[in-house]
């Protein structure tokens, strides 16, 4: 395909996806898992409605859909990025143990009385940068950095062993049992509006970051030769590059707890969609991310009505498909 038809089908993708995520931020407005129809939530977005559908649609359903956004946007970004850097098509926050490693730093700070919500940003962030450099190191040391299955086989145990001492920690203060559950599932129903307010800077600063390497990661994927020769540095690309994945996910853990699989969902539609180069998934990625979140999202609020599931539940149900075709796949070892 040449540059000028690549270029016209981004647009094209990239109109499409915006127009679905539009559609699909109205329906997470109007359906719910609560009394009110769609109609009432309609005439509530109108302001003409009740002044119980009033509140539902503006202060419950409206933030929850921003957060499912800005959730959708990191880790789509982070996702992508942490593929790219890898050049591994396996790597994920939730399969290398990124976000295991954010949600225990959290858990770890409740634990200990830290209330805070800017708090529980910084902690979140420390625990994935932590986690995520720890796993590569591990599968580096054996000299597998390269291997997609040792890579995720790490990230598994490093994960499980999180889970273990988070459970040991649910066990021994009942007290903080119901928000360290949180913490474990992940959710967007009944988190603050206040919470935005620290996941913008995060999410601005590790998209800057990550947005900063996609040029030098693309010519990483040549190899790392041919990247030296047109001016890049690989190793000072892959630290900049995962550091920007971990403030992405210390966002997103910060602002719902864990989500599985969501960078792995997001970064294998966008490749499907336009192709391999980190500089073109990247941008459709910042908007597959929020429509998967969103349907995502939708699809927890509607699937046991009148309650609701957590919607990692229903990411995992997505994921795990995608997981198995990518393990199928014939370019398995390498991006």
């Amino acid at each position: 395909m040449s540059k000028g038809g690549a270029r016209s089908s981004l647009r094209r993708t990239t109109a499409i996806c915006a127009v679905m995520v539009a559609l699909l931020m109205l329906a997470s407005m109007l359906f719910g898992a609560g009394s009110i129809t769609p109609l009432d939530s309609w005439h509530a977005l109108l302001g003409r409605g009740s002044e119980e559908s009033i509140f539902i649609v503006h202060e419950l359903r409206w933030p929850r859909t921003i957060l499912a956004i800005v959730v959708g946007i990191a880790l789509g970004a982070a996702g992508t990025i942490m593929q790219a850097a890898t050049r591994n098509p396996l790597a994920e926050p939730g399969l290398l143990g990124v976000s295991a490693g954010s949600s225990f730093a959290v858990v770890l700070a409740i634990y200990y009385g830290a209330d805070a919500v800017g708090v529980h940003f910084g902690i979140a962030i420390l625990g994935a940068l932590a986690g995520c450099f720890l796993v590569l190191l591990t599968t580096q040391m054996r000299g597998a950095g390269t291997d997609p299955v040792r890579l995720v086989l790490a990230g598994a145990a490093f994960s499980s062993i999180l889970m273990a001492v988070t459970t040991l920690i649910l066990l021994h203060d009942q007290r903080t049992a119901d928000e360290i559950r949180f913490w474990v599932i992940g959710a967007l129903g009944g988190r603050p509006s206040s919470y935005l307010q620290w996941a913008f800077p995060g999410l601005i600063a590790g998209l800057a970051m990550v947005g900063a390497t996609a040029a030098a990661l693309a010519a990483l994927s040549l190899g790392e030769k041919v990247a030296m020769g047109l001016g890049h540095r690989p190793v000072f690309t892959r630290v900049l590059a995962m550091t920007g994945v971990a403030i992405l996910v210390g966002t997103a853990t910060a602002t719902a707890g864990p989500i599985a699989f969501a960078g792995l969902i997001v970064p294998y539609f966008a490749r499907r969609l336009v192709g391999p180069d980190v500089r073109r998934a990247l941008p459709v990625a910042l908007l597959i991310g929020p429509l998967i979140l969103l349907l995502a999202d939708i699809l927890s609020r509607l699937a046991v009505r009148p309650y609701e599931l957590p919607i990692g539940v229903v990411t995992a149900c997505i994921g795990a498909p995608v997981l198995i075709a990518v393990v199928r796949s014939h370019r398995l070892p390498r991006l």
